[in-house]
């Protein structure tokens, strides 16, 4: 019996190659809306899927607000006239004048950055005034993950300091948790809800100096079902549309699936027990250790080397591969995988009937 992932016309599609199976990805999309329940509090990261099809389908399934990582990436977004655009980066250098041009482009779309210093705010700030341009702004607060940010100690004194800049306007907060990864629920509420003191206290008393209420985005795939019970937070997952290995395993409460999955070939037999296939570095992501690939219909195969065009797997005693085999593989991570493809292929009722470019995987599309 074939299973979900088998795909008929396999023979069209050359590898490696990445497909996406679109009920899936909605059905991904229809889990999450239910785990938030309201889509107003959900505003997915696109990093993950880069793919314009796919945004439709969460803007089909009510979602208006989103997030992403680079200027081609919000430039995807506004091209298919998303209303709410958070670029979650810190624009510095020629990234200031990009992203003004795209706010400018697309009149029609909220777009806001994010700042964690003074001197970044008022470049952004004098650089948007020069241009008619009033900017939204979300400070990013460093709760633990101490990747970009500034503590919450420091949060007041920059917000005293900006807060009459003309060019630009204090729309939130943002506090990336992603250093939160537990895979037991109740220890992860419990290290979020400490987190999130400092962040609920800094929304007070931000709100009452700038005389407006304020937004706060927290919230990543491991931690959003923290914080979905909290007023005032939008939520960013970005991985819950493809899924993959890693947070298959490391999260077992959250209910999605795989929806994208790595297309493989033999390519030749070694010894009885060796095998090797097209899926190298170029392939999949390769920033873990091996296994960075688990195969569905091969679960025996282990991989144990691998190169910019091959990976080499131990297979069971008494296998029958043969070159030209096909396996389907789920990246342990789904995000820097996508980005190594040009095209994806869609697939519907076992049959590849389409193909979705990933047009954010460059760091430029025309802006």
């Amino acid at each position: 019996m074939n299973e979900w992932y088998s795909i008929k016309n396999i023979d069209e599609i050359d590898s490696p190659a990445l497909v996406i199976y679109p009920e899936r990805v909605k059905q991904n999309i229809t889990l999450a809306l239910q785990m938030i329940g309201d889509a107003n509090k959900l505003r997915p990261h696109v990093k993950t899927n880069k793919i314009a099809e796919v945004c439709k389908l969460m803007m089909d399934a009510g979602i208006t607000k989103f997030k992403c990582a680079t200027i081609a990436e919000a430039e995807m977004l506004a091209q298919i006239d998303a209303k709410d655009i958070l670029l979650a980066y810190q624009p510095v250098g020629p990234k200031i004048e990009r992203l003004i041009k795209l706010v400018k482009a697309y009149p029609n779309t909220t777009f806001s950055c994010l700042i964690d210093n003074e001197e970044t705010a008022l470049q952004l700030s004098n650089i948007c005034e020069r241009n008619g341009v009033l900017l939204p702004i979300f400070i990013d607060v460093n709760t633990g993950m101490n990747r970009t940010g500034i503590v919450p100690q420091k949060v007041m004194n920059l917000l005293q300091t900006i807060k009459g800049y003309k060019g630009i306007q204090i729309a939130g907060l943002q506090a990336y948790d992603g250093h939160i990864r537990d895979s037991d629920l109740v220890v992860r509420q419990a290290k979020s809800d400490e987190a999130f003191k400092s962040i609920e206290l800094l929304w007070q008393q931000a709100s009452t100096l700038l005389q407006h209420s304020l937004q706060i985005v927290m919230g990543g795939t491991p931690t959003f079902p923290t914080h979905v019970h909290r007023a005032h937070v939008e939520c960013s997952p970005g991985t819950f549309v493809f899924w993959d290995w890693g947070y298959k395993h490391a999260l077992p409460d959250e209910p999605f699936e795989y929806a994208a999955l790595l297309i493989s070939r033999v390519i030749s037999i070694i010894d009885e027990q060796t095998i090797c296939t097209d899926l190298g570095h170029k392939s999949v992501a390769a920033e873990n250790p091996l296994p960075r690939v688990h195969f569905l219909n091969a679960p025996g195969a282990v991989p144990t080397a691998q190169s910019e065009e091959h990976l080499v797997l131990q297979v069971p005693a008494g296998n029958q591969y043969k070159p030209g085999d096909v396996l389907y593989g789920v990246p342990v991570h789904i995000c820097p995988t996508v980005a190594l493809y040009d095209t994806a292929y869609v697939i519907e009722n076992s049959s590849m009937v389409d193909s979705w470019k990933v047009i954010s995987r460059n760091r430029s599309i025309n802006i």
